[in-house]
């Protein structure tokens, strides 16, 4: 189908997920450790340097993997994209090839709870794209297919909108208690999440 403006779903839908496969790359990169290294000093830089981008990379990588199974989830409801539902994606789509940056600075600055709000508040800000651009489609009917149940879209915002309270939060958290509390608050997006599958699957 095509969009209002003259650009394919099927174009919109590849140029997103080059940029989710480029970013996931973008992520692995990191995972490195200093080169010319005596034997006797790997085991302590791959412990020191290599498992916290490890750990960065394995965060993320589930992060923009939810990004992405929602983003596709909610294109394969749309039949045509208008403006507006183009620009939230495109703004999506800058988050997602950004999300590198925030990644390597709360692995390199563990205990910062300034690079943890960055973090926390890339994801945040991109859950709320996905939010909205569900709502455009809610709003929208006709940029839906006639035989996409209401309920489906609603759930999209439900899920979206729960990822992003629980890691907008966490920045509050990071900055009264701790950047590791704020870490572990982000767990809680599982039974959130969970629990939103469970009341809109009733």
């Amino acid at each position: 189908m095509r969009s209002l403006h003259g650009i394919d779903i099927e174009r919109i839908q590849a140029f997103s997920d080059a940029v989710f496969a480029i970013a996931i790359t973008l992520l692995a990169l990191e995972i490195t450790v200093p080169e010319d290294l005596p034997a006797a000093e790997l085991g302590h830089a791959l412990r020191e340097e290599a498992l916290p981008s490890v750990a960065g990379y394995l965060l993320s990588f589930v992060v923009v993997g939810a990004l992405w199974i929602s983003h596709h989830r909610l294109f394969r409801m749309a039949r045509v994209v208008d403006g507006p539902l183009l620009y939230l994606d495109l703004a999506l789509m800058a988050l997602v090839a950004a999300l590198p940056f925030p990644t390597k600075i709360v692995t390199e600055y563990h205990s910062s709870a300034i690079a943890t709000s960055l973090y926390a508040g890339t994801i945040a800000l991109a859950a709320l794209l996905i939010a909205a651009m569900a709502t455009r489609l809610l709003r929208r009917p006709g940029l839906c297919g006639s035989d996409i149940p209401r309920a489906l879209i609603v759930r999209s915002i439900q899920h979206a909108a729960g990822i992003a309270i629980v890691f907008g939060s966490s920045v509050a958290v990071a900055v009264t208690i701790s950047s590791d509390a704020a870490e572990y608050w982000w767990l809680l997006a599982v039974p959130v999440r969970l629990c939103l599958g469970r009341s809109t699957a009733r």
